[in-house]
């Protein structure tokens, strides 16, 4: 018990510590890092009962344990902003905020019983799923916006996002089966360390990368919608040899934060009509049709400039990181650039 105590005081430091790195840390964009910051802070309250014993206060007791409810609605937020960048907070997210007043006015004027505790779990655990489910939902639809309308590497924030979630959601199946397990029992306590540790490493590792990859959350708008399949398409062919020459002579693509719209606004276009171009008559989507020349172009580089680095080839064809590169490259050729090149000699 008394390595659980110390375990929970070491989390409380290291959360206060990861929150005061996010206020403070220079960013473009700071509200993703409030958000998360704010996350942090509730999970604070969270873990103080591992060696803390709040006052016999009904209203301090019921504060403690409603503030549970702030979590996930605070990590959906963070999701949203680090998605999009145009997401901004409104009066409307306040609503998220209702569960935990609700219970908070409960519990500060009944207190808390033993059958109170079990209805709070009941309505927690549907809580987080529920959060848990929009939170996917939005990933899924970031993923299919940014491969319609960008072809920079904002795959890499959909899979950061995607890990952590489901991290995070393997961390709350354990404390699920914790709650199968008798309190006094050596598994519980196993149990409750590994899940805490489990924590502390998954926030620890997501927190100080963000912070080491600043440019990971950029963001794309949230206005677009995703385009639907249209059976209007019929005079595209002759558009996309047009679209495909323009490829070839002007290179747009080395511009490595070509979207759709700026493509669009090169072959004059409309935005809707070049993505249901591209996706109906090449089978891909703009981020992959993109990519495809990209690649096309680092394949000629590492067969024929021999002198230049991988590194260099990469910013040279469009790209602007190491790990978008590899990813495009390997899903192109199930070859890495370095195996490419040596297959070529």
């Amino acid at each position: 018990m008394a390595f659980i105590n110390d375990l929970g005081k070491i989390i409380v430091f290291l959360f206060l510590l990861l929150s005061v790195f996010l206020i403070t840390a220079k960013s473009e964009r700071k509200l993703p890092d409030y958000l998360f910051a704010a996350f942090l802070l509730i999970s604070v309250i969270d873990f103080s009962g591992l060696f803390l014993s709040p006052p016999d206060s009904k209203i301090i007791k019921g504060g403690k344990l409603a503030s549970v409810l702030l979590q996930m609605p605070l990590y959906y937020l963070y999701v949203n902003s680090a998605c999009y960048y145009n997401f901004k907070l409104q009066k409307k997210h306040l609503l998220h905020g209702l569960p935990f007043l609700f219970v908070f006015c409960f519990f500060s004027v009944t207190g808390i019983s033993e059958q109170d505790y079990k209805i709070f779990d009941v309505i927690s655990i549907i809580q987080y799923y529920f959060y848990i489910i929009a939170v996917f939902l939005v990933l899924q639809n970031f993923r299919k916006l940014y491969q319609e309308n960008y072809s920079s590497n904002h795959h890499l924030t959909y899979q950061w996002l995607m890990q952590t979630t489901f991290l995070f959601l393997i961390g709350n199946i354990f404390v699920l089966i914790r709650g199968f397990v008798e309190k006094d029992s050596p598994v519980y306590n196993y149990l409750f360390t590994f899940t805490s540790v489990f924590v502390l490493f998954v926030i620890t590792w997501f927190v100080l990368n963000a912070l080491y990859r600043p440019n990971l959350f950029a963001g794309i708008n949230k206005d677009l919608v995703p385009v639907q399949s249209d059976n209007e398409v019929k005079e595209q062919p002759e558009q996309l040899k047009s679209l495909l020459q323009f490829m070839e002579t002007e290179k747009p693509y080395l511009d490595d934060k070509l979207t759709l719209q700026k493509l669009a606004e090169q072959i004059h276009l409309p935005e809707k009509q070049l993505s249901l171009l591209i996706n109906q008559h090449t089978g891909k989507h703009f981020f992959d049709f993109i990519n495809e020349f990209r690649i096309n172009d680092a394949k000629t580089l590492l067969k024929e400039q021999s002198q230049l680095t991988v590194l260099e080839i990469l910013y040279e064809v469009g790209f602007n990181s190491k790990s978008s590169f590899y990813t495009a490259f390997k899903k192109e050729t199930n070859l890495t650039p370095t195996d490419y090149r040596k297959s070529s000699i």
